[in-house]
This record gives structure tokens, C-alpha cells and sequence, in this order.
């Protein structure tokens, strides 16, 4: 008898999975349009991370549909390394990428990626409130905490963008500011 929620958390992963993929296509484009070379690295950087979200996501879908939900984020890594999963060939219309090329800025591309990954932690946690396993729990958290990390990151560039982030005197937005 399967564990309640298994198709639920299968589900859910095939949302990450394709989330992960756009993710990774909207990061490669950005990182190869925008100007700032410090921008280009952590957009390239945020690709590369990508791809292991990505293979660990569809790792960690495939042992849960072989029954097994407690796996460590190593061996999810390991069931869904490069040859045995890839990027799908066509993948589901990005609409990150539309709305860069609507607007081709680094500040644009900054905050668009800034709200995929304001969106991704919250879909992270709400994954971890539901888990059942300590390790799917400890893979969660781990995918969260890189989530959390690149929206980290995200803001940093964009408040070098912007060059500003007072009002009247007051620091408006903090970097250090957990998403809750």
C-alpha cells in the first residue's frame, strides 16, 4: 500500500521538475544578454545550480515512484545524474523568457528572477510543511535553503543595480531579511 500523499509529492515534483527546467533556460539567456559581468557570472552560476536541482528533483521523483521516499539529497543526485535524465527536448513555454525579451535589462532580468525564486521558496517550504520522511525532509530543506541562497544573491545584484536603497534617510530593503 503506498503512503498517503505519494501521488501528491510525485505531482508536486513534476512542478519542480519543470520549474527547475525554465528556471535553467531563463538563467543561460539572461546570463548571455545582460551587461554586467558580475550579473553574467551569478546568472551562469544560477544555471549551473539548476541543473542539479534538476537532477535531483527528477532522482528524488523516481525513487518515490519505486517506493522508496527516504532518500538523502546525495542519492537523489546520484538516480538523476546527467545520461540518465536531461533537460527535455522541448520544454513548456517559458514565460520568464517572454518577459525578458519583452524588456531587455539587467534590472529586468534581475527581477523577474528575483520573483521565480520569491515563488520557488515558497513552493519549497510548502513541500517541507507536508513531508513525511526525515531525509525527504533534510532534501527538501537543502533544495529551500539553495532557494533562499540564490534569492540572496538575486537582491544583492539588484541592489547594485539600482545603486540606491535608502529613503530619506532609512535602508528601505535588507538583504538579510528571511523569507518567512
Amino acid at each position: 500500500m503506498e503512503k498517503k500523499g505519494t501521488e501528491k509529492i510525485i505531482e508536486e515534483l513534476g512542478i519542480a521538475f519543470e520549474t527547475e527546467v525554465q528556471g535553467h533556460a531563463f538563467y543561460n539567456t539572461a546570463a548571455n544578454m545582460i551587461s554586467d559581468e558580475k550579473g553574467k557570472n551569478l546568472f551562469n552560476h544560477l544555471a549551473s545550480e539548476e541543473l542539479e536541482h534538476i537532477r535531483v528533483v527528477a532522482g528524488f521523483a523516481d525513487a518515490i515512484r519505486k517506493g522508496k521516499r527516504g532518500i538523502s539529497y546525495s542519492e537523489a543526485m546520484k538516480i538523476g545524474a546527467p545520461g540518465k535524465k536531461g533537460l527535455p527536448i522541448y520544454p513548456k513555454e517559458n514565460k520568464m523568457l517572454q518577459r525578458l525579451k519583452d524588456n531587455e535589462t539587467d534590472l529586468n532580468a534581475v527581477t523577474i528572477a528575483e520573483e521565480a525564486e520569491e515563488k520557488a521558496v515558497d513552493f519549497y517550504m510548502n513541500m517541507l510543511r507536508e513531508a513525511d520522511e526525515p531525509e525527504e525532509k533534510v532534501l527538501l530543506t537543502k533544495l529551500l535553503e539553495m532557494e533562499k541562497g540564490h534569492l540572496k544573491m538575486l537582491r544583492w545584484e539588484k541592489e547594485s543595480l539600482v545603486t540606491t536603497g535608502f529613503w530619506c534617510g532609512e535602508m528601505e530593503y535588507s538583504v538579510e531579511k528571511e523569507v518567512e
